[in-house]
């Protein structure tokens, strides 16, 4: 039995034993959902998700060890959200090398944090049977894609992924961490709010482009943090500007300005801006963050300008 089997619980059971299997489709292979339940066994799955509503909300607790939690969000995909997330992780702690810093991937149907923390392997357990996140550029990272196969699609329901989020939250031995930066799903579904309600959080950084597509969702997102009392931070325009490397000409090719409306409508910040640039991309693709491999680039400044804003609007950590 692999490490994911035994560490990945639903109700006792392995995914394995419990009816999880990989089955052919396509040429790959995919992780899916497969028990099929009886009259029986589905009445008592009712039954035991009407007494989980009826509790209310969960009581928040901190996650052991870590004293500032920060969730990157996006309403849409693809906006550069795990990007953001990676170069802000590695920017909090080049700032100030004195702080401890973790990555936490809870984006369990597509997790990027491996391949852009050029990261693979199974976490170690402890001797309390708790992960042990994998490290590189001096941060500390977890995600669900140590735990899979990398071609694998998780093929879940939701109660399956509130339990994979449950152990990525409760079972992972961070050590002393000062910030512990989250790099959430996009949306405002189950696991951001499972996230926000389980764990008491610092801050909400929201990442979007300018385009008006992106901004709604952007602002939907914004709104539900509000929503469970999460203090959002700022927002950070993603793709602002694309110049031209030959003839340097700038062009807004997802819209002018648009994040810097939506915040004037929200009554927040601009973080800063992150141009589009190919240089972000080919680092983030090779798994050497823009902020690790190219510091003096005029794009990891950006993301240590938004670091230091993203800090000052923190509130103090707990004693």
């Amino acid at each position: 039995m692999g490490t994911w089997q035994r560490l990945l619980l639903f109700r006792g059971a392995s995914l394995r034993g419990y009816g999880g299997a990989y089955v052919p489709l396509g040429g790959s292979r995919v992780l899916v959902w497969g028990r099929q339940f009886s009259g029986a066994e589905s009445e008592t799955l009712k039954q035991r998700r009407t007494q989980i509503m009826s509790r209310g909300l969960p009581k928040q607790k901190p996650i052991d060890g870590v004293k500032q939690v920060i969730v990157v969000a996006s309403g849409k995909g693809g906006v550069g959200k795990s990007t953001t997330a990676v170069n802000l992780a590695l920017a909090l702690s080049v700032n100030d090398s004195s702080k401890a810093v973790g990555l936490l991937d809870v984006d369990v149907y597509g997790p990027s944090i491996p391949k852009m923390m050029n990261l693979k392997g199974d976490p170690e357990l402890s001797q309390s049977n708790l992960m042990r996140p994998l490290l590189n550029y001096g941060i500390a990272c977890m995600s669900m894609g140590f735990l899979v196969e990398e071609t694998a699609p998780i093929v879940w329901r939701g109660l399956m992924v509130m339990s994979a989020i449950e152990k990525l939250l409760r079972q992972v031995d961070w050590g002393q961490l000062d910030y512990l930066v989250v790099d959430m799903p996009p949306g405002t579904g189950d696991v951001q709010l499972s996230v926000s309600q389980n764990i008491p959080i610092s801050g909400a950084v929201i990442v979007s482009t300018p385009q008006d597509i992106a901004l709604m969702d952007a602002h939907k997102g914004a709104e539900m943090f509000r929503k469970v009392h999460v203090p959002v931070l700022g927002l950070v325009q993603n793709m602002s500007v694309f110049q031209c490397p030959k003839c340097k000409h700038k062009t807004h090719i997802f819209g002018a300005d648009g994040a810097r409306r939506l915040a004037r409508t929200l009554d927040l910040d601009i973080l800063g801006d992150i141009p589009l640039h190919l240089n972000i991309r080919e680092a983030s693709d090779t798994g050497q963050p823009i902020v690790f491999s190219q510091p003096e680039s005029d794009e990891a400044k950006a993301y240590l300008r938004i670091a230091t804003e993203v800090v000052r609007r923190l509130p103090p950590p707990p004693e």
